[in-house]
């Protein structure tokens, strides 16, 4: 089984340096999938209220040889549940419908700033780990302003902030903004989903050439080296393996910078969500 090293969290936790993202993954495939993913090596699995797929998730664990507390459960809070009260109702009713006790960690989806809401629910998000229903909290798509405005208010960092970056879409300015507030970034989509050709890039390819690796695993490697990780998806085994041997090789410098230089800024997000202006599911 491949072994994966573990990120170090500004509370004391720690996460495996790769996800299983399940954006998408439902139903009877997607837990076969997920339970691939397990027996494959993985142990971070990362889903969200909004995936509709908590129930399959939870099917997984229970289905897994695994020792619960082996596996770290991730899911996000709705923009719909941003009020406090719902917010702690939210986080109880997801634990119900995964049939666990507690998430290893749980974050706000998205800030959703126009609701000006999401103070509430990252005070939510505070007392329910105070409470035992997380152990580590944090926020995904929030920009610097947003995590100050949190920060400020409540006196408690976000350990993780899952935000999109793609070798089209790097995200450099956020990626840095969080280092400097002790947060460690995750990435989504690092593949760019289906509707971008960034496995294809012909930067990315002659990277993989030149390392003997898959296009995947370039773009993993990048993520790794700048202290990013990765929530990666793939459905078969094959790639699901494959997408954890990344630790025999190291990217040059001026690698990454080939691969930086493929940001396209706000015209490379996937599907335009920018973190001010996108109504989450709306």
């Amino acid at each position: 089984m491949t072994k994966i090293e573990k990120f170090e969290l500004n509370d004391g936790m720690s996460l495996p340096f790769i996800g299983f993202g399940t954006v998408n993954v439902q139903g009877a495939q997607g837990l076969n999938s997920v339970l691939t993913a397990i027996s494959t090596g993985y142990r971070l699995i990362d889903t969200s209220t909004n995936y509709m797929n908590e129930g399959m998730v939870g099917e997984a664990i229970r289905r897994s040889s695994l020792p619960r507390e082996e596996l770290l459960i991730s899911s996000k809070l709705p923009g719909m549940a941003h009020e406090y009260d719902k917010a702690i109702k939210m986080i109880q009713e997801s634990l119900y419908r995964i049939g666990i006790d507690y998430f290893d960690k749980y974050l706000i989806h998205w800030p959703l700033p126009k609701q000006d809401k999401y103070e509430e629910a990252w005070q939510a998000l505070v007392d329910a780990q105070k409470f035992g229903l997380i152990k580590t909290i944090g926020v995904s798509n929030f920009l610097p302003e947003h995590l100050e405005r949190i920060i400020e208010k409540t006196g408690v960092t976000p350990a993780t902030n899952q935000i999109e970056r793609h070798p089209y879409f790097n995200n450099k300015e956020l990626v840095e903004a969080n280092k400097k507030m002790g947060i460690l970034t995750e990435a989504w989509s690092p593949f760019g989903r289906e509707i971008n050709d960034v496995l294809e890039n012909e930067t990315i390819v002659a990277l993989a050439e030149k390392y003997g690796k898959e296009p995947a695993q370039i773009i993993i490697r990048w993520n790794l080296q700048n202290q990013v990780l990765p929530i990666v998806k793939a459905s078969s085994a094959k790639h699901q393996k494959a997408n954890l041997d990344v630790f025999d090789f190291e990217l040059a410098e001026e690698d990454l910078q080939k691969i930086d230089a493929l940001d396209k800024g706000e015209a490379g997000r996937v599907e335009g969500q920018h973190p001010n202006e996108y109504e989450e599911f709306d």
